[in-house]
């Protein structure tokens, strides 16, 4: 569906410049919505929230539903009473980078003691609305709450090489599970009750600051998640449940072997048989946790790369039509207009185009892109439709200060001088300028690109499986000069879709309340 003339910011969760280490859900994501709304501002974009799997990836994540238990924020649960003061129990400060290892090491902890306290203590409203969140999100939960209380008990180990009876969700193993980890299962249905609470209550601020979030769904889930352990015929699993074909793209000019990325691939078969229910479910979530959502790797949609699990790379695989208008259709039908994203990046065919129109999705368009060979010139503005989303970069980018000095080529260098006429002293706010006035409706822009900073603080390289997503933005990095700059920017281009709209004083009331 087309979106009014608006820009907006992408900056995860992670990034945030929060206490105990990582960014989360308290005071500094308030501070962020704020720094938006002054500078007119009406989009935040985060990645996906759900727990992070290999490699702390967001897109690797062991639930496409629960909530990260690491973004939830310890001084909003003291607040509340349910923890006490942790300022004593902080860990070492990690300068710029999340390390992930010690944030689990501190965090968790903390949060299990808080959930005790709350399952102890909670009485009238506050256990009325965990009662009410656990009844109406159970068709999630408890696989989810299930998934990580076995998983725990077996070290941390993928629900494949669990004992057999758990392996195969034996009514006999899962009964007594639930059974003898009651207090356990408990505490996990609390952890997840303590971020939804906070998030929906930043959604709710959000909304009354006039700003939209965008939310990401990865297109595949984890292979070690509640989802596949939970619903394996939703997969292309053998019957030791174990995956068949994987996913991965081909080999292109960035790969010579291509990418064989190892999730489990849909039987989507099946899933059409059932009206696409999963979908639908995950979908109805996702719109309910966020305003939009961008669609990850959409090509897939029509199209998927198959490779047989048995192949160390993704050279062997092969084109599998995907569910195409069908599932669109589908999810049209059942929640609505679909104010979705598409990531159409990479070589698209004509029949992932279409799909992408018929539904009136706008496409993506990343300036860093176009400045290549001829081909490459649909990422630049005078080839833009209006119903299009514009950034300098994504997560998967370099920042463009670091491009710019260490990435871009000679030929790339002549190109941008000759398009967007500047000197290299502050080729981040040409970037910036050409994307906000540019006719495509949406404009993001990364947070590091905003702030003009260098590769360090690049947020993802993804050729490599470690030490990515940890960036974090310093505490006094956004000045009023900054904002004042951006909201001359946003105005100028006439992008404040609400331009009159009555501005709340900070930190309005939040009603925090169940999902």
């Amino acid at each position: 569906m087309p979106f009014d003339r608006a820009c907006g910011t992408l900056l995860h969760i992670t990034s945030l410049p929060s206490r105990d280490g990582i960014g989360d859900l308290g005071e500094e994501a308030y501070r962020f919505v704020d720094f938006l709304a002054d500078s007119r501002q009406r989009l935040w974009q985060v990645l996906p929230i759900s727990p992070a799997g290999t490699g702390n990836s967001p897109y690797s994540a062991t639930s496409a539903f629960a909530g990260n238990p690491l973004l939830i924020s310890l001084e909003r649960l003291a607040q509340k009473g349910w923890i006490a003061n942790t300022g004593s129990a902080r860990p070492p400060k990690s300068s710029c980078h999340v390390d992930f290892e010690q944030v689990g090491a501190h965090k968790l902890p903390l949060l299990r003691q808080a959930a005790e306290q709350f399952l102890d203590r909670a009485n009238g409203d506050s256990k009325r609305r965990f009662e009410e969140f656990c009844w109406l999100n159970g068709w999630w939960l408890e696989d989810y709450v299930l998934f990580e209380v076995i998983r725990n008990q077996h070290g941390q180990k993928s629900w494949m090489d669990w004992p057999d009876d758990l392996h195969r969700r034996e009514p006999s193993a899962i009964e007594k599970i639930q059974r003898e980890q009651a207090r356990e299962l408990m505490v996990t249905r609390a952890i997840q009750f303590f971020f939804f609470e906070q998030w929906r209550a930043l959604h709710q601020y959000s909304a009354a600051k006039g700003v939209k979030l965008i939310g990401d769904v990865a297109i595949f889930v984890n292979l070690d998640s509640a989802d596949v352990w939970s619903h394996p015929e939703n997969f292309q699993l053998d019957d030791d449940r174990r995956p068949i074909c994987v996913s991965g793209v081909p080999p292109d000019f960035f790969s010579k072997t291509g990418q064989r990325w190892g999730n489990p691939l849909y039987r989507w078969d099946a899933l059409r048989q059932r009206g696409f229910d999963w979908w639908i479910q995950r979908m109805r979530w996702a719109l309910q946790t966020c305003d939009i959502i961008r669609l990850d790797h959409f090509r897939g949609f029509e199209a998927y790369w198959e490779i047989p699990a048995h192949e160390e790379t993704a050279v062997n695989g092969r084109w599998v039509k995907g569910p195409n208008h069908d599932l669109f259709h589908a999810l049209r039908h059942a929640l609505g207009p679909l104010p979705l994203i598409a990531e159409d990046l990479g070589t698209i065919t004509p029949e992932v185009e279409q799909l992408r129109r018929t539904f009136e999705m706008p496409g993506m368009r990343i300036l860093q892109f176009g400045f290549g060979n001829p081909g490459a010139h649909i990422y630049l503005p005078h080839k833009y439709e209006r119903n299009t989303v514009v950034y300098t970069g994504t997560h998967d980018n370099d920042t463009t200060a670091g491009w710019w000095k260490s990435g871009a080529t000679k030929d790339e260098k002549a190109a941008v001088e000759a398009y967007l006429d500047i000197d290299s002293s502050d080729v981040h706010w040409a970037f910036v300028r050409a994307a906000a006035t540019s006719v495509a409706d949406l404009c993001i822009i990364p947070m590091q690109d905003w702030l003009g900073l260098d590769s360090d603080c690049r947020m993802n390289i993804p050729s490599r499986p470690e030490e990515n997503w940890t960036w974090r933005l310093e505490k006094n990095a956004i000045t009023p000069k900054l904002t004042a700059r951006i909201r001359n920017l946003v105005e100028v281009t006439d992008r404040d879709p609400m331009p009159n709209a009555t501005q709340q004083g900070r930190h309005a009331p939040q009603e925090e309340f169940a999902a």
